[in-house]
């Protein structure tokens, strides 16, 4: 357990606002685009002492980071040693770079992201996920995992075949995955008769997908996969921005942050802190960071926090997982919609193998919802879903019935480091 962790909360909010302090001076002296904007709006940062003060410095967007990249380089090109973008979910990809400073933030980061999820040294964990295509997550758990000294199995994404025969070669008792994965290397191990419920593996750290619901249950998702595979589930959250990862630890209330490595605001739509247990956008600013450091940077993520202490003993603020992202709001037939509402309803409809969520404008420039799904379904199996919507949603999306072939390169665009089930085609 990280020493920072379970001091007390005041001891903890002293150490990261001497930390964010120290940000704003390396910010002034180094940053291009911060140094500008300070001149812009009059911000002296040695005169930021209190959260009240910092409201004063504009938040930054991912529109800024993307039209002036170069600008937010604080380290000579030549120190650069690792260049990754980010995943492009709302937009294109935009250029990230580390240092050797930032690398090993990194793998602190995930050492002690891997820690709060109990996982010690001689554990073996095997990661499901790609190191390439220029991917920072599945660098940083490698990273996090060799400091941590647990055994590592790098598979790779996809091939359950390969993941079932390292399981049975290595015996890991962890998978990093995505949630929606383990359901695929289920599937596969039903089809190929492999005892997958008496295997080594005790528990996933599940990266890219929510598995719980704001209050702290799982979701569809998250019961389906544990109603067939008896293992413990851990949420995270993390973006290749951040370079900090939020995680559960056992008690599963939520994702603990690591308060020497980010700062956290939860706002509302005004730019005000939002009460404990409402919904807000996360704004980070990113701690300790060398080579691309964020000031007030809004993820576009909506979360809710506590700061109720934990039965672990970490007296560290806890995210909720995300609801959904500020742009994805889906207003339809009145009713105001994320995405993974709709994925959770489709989920729990159980029979679904293979499905897409898209919206776009209509004729009068509405929203209209449609959920592709590669099932031939009866007409009573229709009506059913339809009224599994009407009941959870109140409202029924457009269903329609395509080819496995055409969701799957629905949901795999070309350059996509990851498969996508919600398609805004709005712009």
């Amino acid at each position: 357990m990280t020493p920072i962790q379970t001091e007390p909360i005041e001891k903890i909010a002293r150490i990261q606002w001497l930390e964010l302090q120290k940000q704003l001076l390396y910010l002034q002296k180094n940053s291009k685009f911060y140094k500008q904007l300070f001149k812009v709006h009059n911000v002296d940062v040695s005169e930021i002492k209190t959260e009240a003060d910092l409201k004063r410095i504009p938040i930054t967007t991912k529109e800024d980071l993307q039209q002036y990249n170069e600008d937010f380089l604080c380290v000579p090109h030549e120190d650069v040693i690792d260049h990754v973008t980010t995943s492009g979910t709302l937009g294109n990809p935009v250029n990230f770079l580390l240092n050797e400073a930032d690398l090993e933030r990194l793998a602190i980061n995930e050492m002690q992201s891997f820690k709060i999820a109990g996982i010690l040294k001689g554990d073996k964990v095997q990661i499901t996920t790609t190191l390439d295509r220029r991917f920072i997550a599945g660098m940083a758990y490698f990273l996090g995992l060799r400091k941590l000294g647990a055994g590592i199995i790098r598979t790779g994404s996809g091939l359950p075949h390969l993941q079932w025969d390292s399981i049975e070669r290595f015996k890991p008792n962890y998978l990093v995955a995505v949630p929606s994965f383990l359901l695929k290397m289920i599937e596969y191990a039903v089809l190929n008769g492999i005892d997958y419920k008496n295997s080594s593996v005790k528990a996933a750290i599940c990266i890219g997908e929510p598995l719980r619901d704001q209050n702290f249950e799982l979701n569809a998702l998250g019961k389906k996969i544990t109603e067939l595979w008896e293992i413990d589930l851990f949420s995270t959250y993390a973006s290749t921005e951040m370079a900090t990862a939020f995680t559960e630890c056992e008690h599963h209330t939520g994702n603990h942050i690591q308060p020497e490595l980010v700062y956290t605001e939860v706002l509302d739509e005004t730019g005000n802190p939002v009460k404990m247990g409402e919904i807000g956008e996360l704004v980070v600013t990113t701690l300790q960071v060398q080579t691309m450091p964020l000031l007030r940077f809004a993820t576009g993520d909506l979360v809710s926090y506590t700061n109720e202490l934990c039965k672990c003993g970490r007296n560290t603020l806890r995210l909720s997982p995300v609801l959904g992202r500020k742009k994805q709001h889906i207003k339809y037939k009145g009713t105001s919609l994320y995405p993974q509402h709709i994925i959770d309803v489709i989920v729990e409809f159980n029979t679904i193998s293979n499905f897409v969520v898209i919206v776009q404008k209509d004729e009068t420039e509405m929203d209209l919802l449609l959920v592709k799904i590669s099932n031939s379904l009866s007409d009573l199996e229709q009506e059913q879903l339809n009224q599994h919507f009407q009941t959870r949603l109140h409202v029924i999306p457009k269903i329609e019935m395509v080819s496995n072939s055409e969701i799957n390169s629905l949901k795999n665009p070309l350059g996509s480091r990851k498969p996508i089930s919600f398609l805004d085609l709005r712009e």
